[in-house]
């Protein structure tokens, strides 16, 4: 493989470019070591303000009244729950919708697509759609994390684009020529070449069910049905009392003590929550690119 010379302005700019994706990466990493480090340091190094980076006195203390503390574990079931069974349901509904719009005989597919673009522009507004999921029953009630926001009309977008760039009308003709119907022609045909706009869209779809914390409080009231961020919230704003951790401080019998350990139980809940997603994150970041990259056009 032939060396490519560069010339100095080249290896001057590569320098810059490195230099600020390591301060970048650096910045947005830093948050995350900080609050990890507090939640394994000794309580009273957190408190003197001490932790800068690595752990002080490290102890597991924290993490052993979290893996106690039950409202946290039905909130990791509850999330786990819409974010499986809620993902499902906008991939399937997104795919649906999408195929029909991405073919160009289907009449009226661009004012279809006009009246999906304008719902990303104008929305009927937080109070008339509380009132629709009230009167359909749906409030304090598992449906309501699921079925209001079944299809974002940005993911749509996105799928309609893929299908019509990779999903010929030719080869669904031909399909059709061999006498396979619409819905055997979706299954079999579209479905199969659509993979990697159905990864982009999983992903998108799940994160965003992951980290959803404005729907469940306004149309949940039950605690059983509480997904993680809420409990998080409790946790963060609450304090320890209405967070639930009273019940699990009894390994800490003086107000001393639990006053010295509230802030790194909250960073031990917030480390536990968010160690999953990301953990995934470095094995599913090539979808995100893809998503970007997605209507691109193809030299």
């Amino acid at each position: 493989m032939r060396h490519i010379r560069q010339s100095p302005a080249d290896i001057l700019w590569n320098a810059i470019n490195y230099t600020a994706l390591v301060v970048v990466s650096l910045v947005c990493l830093y948050p995350f070591i900080w609050v990890l480090s507090c939640s394994l340091s000794n309580p009273e190094e957190v408190l003197k303000g001490t932790v800068l980076l690595w752990p002080r006195r490290p102890e597991l203390a924290t993490y052993r009244v979290v893996a106690s503390f039950e409202r946290l574990w039905i909130g990791y079931a509850n999330t786990i729950y819409y974010t499986v069974l809620g993902t499902a349901i906008n991939v399937a509904m997104t795919l649906v919708v999408s195929y029909p719009l991405s073919r160009t005989w289907v009449r009226g597919r661009g004012a279809v697509s006009g009246l999906i673009i304008f719902t990303m522009l104008f929305s009927g507004g937080m109070i008339p759609t509380y009132l629709v999921i009230k009167m359909l029953g749906m409030v304090n009630t598992r449906w309501a994390m699921l079925i209001p926001g079944a299809i974002s009309a940005w993911n749509l977008i996105l799928t309609r684009t893929y299908l019509t760039a990779n999903v010929p009308d030719e080869l669904v003709e031909a399909a059709a020529m061999d006498g396979a119907n619409d819905l055997r022609t979706f299954w079999s045909v579209v479905l199969p070449l659509s993979g990697p706009i159905i990864a982009v869209i999983t992903l998108f779809y799940a994160v965003g069910h992951w980290n959803d914390l404005f729907t469940p409080l306004l149309y949940l009231n039950e605690p059983k049905m509480f997904p993680l961020t809420i409990v998080l919230r409790d946790i963060t704003m609450g304090g320890l009392s209405r967070g639930g951790f009273t019940d699990s401080f009894a390994a800490f019998t003086s107000g001393k003590t639990r006053f010295l350990y509230s802030m790194n139980l909250k960073y031990a809940a917030i480390m536990v929550a968010s160690l999953p997603i990301m953990c995934l994150y470095p094995f599913l970041q090539r979808y995100f690119i893809k998503g970007v990259m997605v209507g691109a056009l193809k030299g």
